[in-house]
């Protein structure tokens, strides 16, 4: 009997069943990383877009993603129309946004992807959203604003408009089954795990790189923006750090904050060495292997614990951009890059709207038509979701990506163990069209000495006997894994393959550089030259 008591005494008639919505089938590969932890996200004051509680609108489906929940991005060529809509819903939520002080807008000119010949600008602003003096409001949150400025005016009315993406170097996710101890040899003081995921000194006895110090053509070029470059022997009269825009520093130059000679910036009381110190020189080393004769420009953008923002990447990313194409406009204060190499990258929270990252394809896309191979790392998630910048590139067996023979394709990168198996924790899918070995890998690396000691140590005929220090560097080699490393590894083999047809001088290369990088990208990739 129903506790229900209708006015005529009788009872409740049967409400009609709920409609349940089915789950959207997805391929179990496809599947979302972890959510970052805090300690990751309190570095940029980060948060994580959690679908099952963001604000939805109709049209767009989400996807977990870590972004700054402060800031939000907008083009500059859409400030007049985009604002007044930014700003009203703002208002109705009691919050104030303002352009960040600290954060220059850009701004810059580059060939249309889809005709060099024509020019068309890029450039971002970066807004600060803050509560109202006086008012009571809920914590600001760029995702909450975006969402109703899109209800409000409409998805398209917002196109451009953007997250401040956390973008990281090395996985953000734990565990992982590449780190965990080897359940075989525990507990062993020899045989266990040198207690930092992954990065281990070790000895290297072999010769140098051999660079012919009298070659006869011009020398390739493979850029990188990461952790900057330590002192190492090898890397001596190979690494350029000193190019400049007009003398304006691209990246950061700070010694006191330089991971490659501080190591341990982050938590100095727990006496271990911070995530990313040593990613930079580690990637120069296997990009030195794979191509000794290349020249490396090295441009300090990743912090030592290695989460940044997507905005300083592309507002580093504009500056690099203007060196190319005044080096493609024949200028004398340009800058030659054939290959650009990225390890780091982010999850969009939505398929289906990737065109709120149309400035970042559109700058890949400008470098590739000018000449330069843009390689990027696959990620270290251990799923086939797309990663961006790497998933920008061409997907296989994808009717509607049609490859031109003026733009060079956008090159992602996974991880092989070393014996040509799959990294178990590489990123993968159709999006991934390059492999290369990522998994235990020996490279370059400062000379570090963290606070961890050898798990033993004895005296035996005056002679110290130990286990091997898990942060002693000194030996200045290490082994270390992640598509991080792969990436470095096909840009360096791309850099060797465009050495072989290397001109003598630039207005040759200039004019040949594209055709002749495709040749050397269907070489390395299975990417097929149309």
């Amino acid at each position: 009997m129903s506790d229900y008591n209708s006015p005529d005494g009788q009872e409740k008639p049967d409400e009609p069943k709920a409609v349940v919505n089915k789950p959207v089938v997805r391929d179990p590969m496809d599947r979302d990383p972890d959510t970052p932890s805090r300690e990751v996200l309190n570095q940029l004051f980060g948060r994580v877009l959690d679908p099952g509680t963001a604000m939805q609108v109709k049209g767009l489906k989400t996807r977990p993603t870590a972004y700054i929940g402060h800031r939000i991005l907008v083009p500059t060529d859409r400030l007049d129309d985009v604002l007044p809509l930014l700003q009203k819903a703002a208002s109705f939520k009691g919050w104030t946004l303002e352009a960040d002080p600290e954060f220059p807008a850009w701004r810059v000119n580059v060939p249309d992807p889809d005709a060099p010949e024509r020019r068309i600008s890029l450039g971002q602003a970066r807004f600060l959203i803050d509560i109202i003096p006086g008012q009571t409001s809920s914590s600001p949150d760029a995702w909450v604003l975006l969402q109703l400025a899109r209800a409000n005016s409409g998805i398209e009315a917002l196109r451009g408009v953007q997250l401040d993406h956390i973008v990281t170097p090395t996985p953000l996710y734990e565990p992982h089954p590449l780190y965990e101890p080897h359940p075989l040899y525990e507990p062993h003081p020899l045989y266990e795990p040198h207690g930092y995921p992954n990065r281990n000194p070790v000895a290297y006895i072999g010769e140098p790189p051999c660079r012919n110090e009298k070659l006869g053509s011009l020398r390739p070029v493979v850029a990188i923006m990461d952790t900057g470059v330590g002192v190492h022997p090898w890397l001596t009269g190979v690494v350029n750090e000193t190019v400049t825009l007009d003398g304006t520093p691209i990246g950061y130059t700070d010694p006191a904050t330089d991971p490659e000679q501080n190591p341990d910036q982050e938590g100095p009381l727990d006496g271990g060495l911070d995530a990313s110190s040593g990613h930079g020189t580690f990637i120069a080393g296997l990009i030195h292997q794979a191509c000794p004769d290349a020249d490396i420009i090295s441009w300090r953008l990743i912090p030592s614990e290695g989460p940044l923002a997507e905005s300083e990447v592309m507002a580093t990313l504009a500056q690099v951009l203007e060196l190319v194409t005044r080096y493609f406009d024949g200028r004398t204060d340009g800058q030659r890059i054939d290959v650009l190499s990225l390890s780091y990258g982010f999850f969009h929270e939505s398929a289906a709207d990737t065109a709120s990252e149309l400035q970042l394809r559109t700058m890949l896309r400008a470098l590739s038509v000018m000449g330069t191979v843009v390689v990027c790392a696959a990620g270290n998630e251990a799923t086939a979701r797309p990663r961006y910048p790497a998933a920008f590139g061409p997907w296989r067996n994808d009717p509607s990506a049609t490859l031109n023979a003026a733009e060079l394709p956008i090159v992602s990168v996974g991880a092989l163990n070393p014996n040509g198996t799959e990294a178990l924790f590489s990123n993968t899918g159709p999006w991934v069209r390059a492999w290369a070995t990522g998994a235990a890998l020996v490279s370059t690396i400062p000379s570090f000495k963290g606070g961890y000691l050898p798990s033993a140590r004895i005296r035996y005929e005056g002679r110290i006997r130990e286990g091997i220090d898990p942060d002693d560097f000194t030996g200045q080699f290490a082994t270390w894994s992640g598509t991080s490393f792969s990436a470095p590894l096909i840009a360096g083999r791309i850099a060797a393959r465009l050495l072989k047809t290397m001109p003598g001088d630039e207005a040759t290369h200039r004019a040949t550089s594209v055709t002749r990088a495709w040749s050397c990208v269907a070489a390395e990739t299975d990417i097929v030259a149309p």
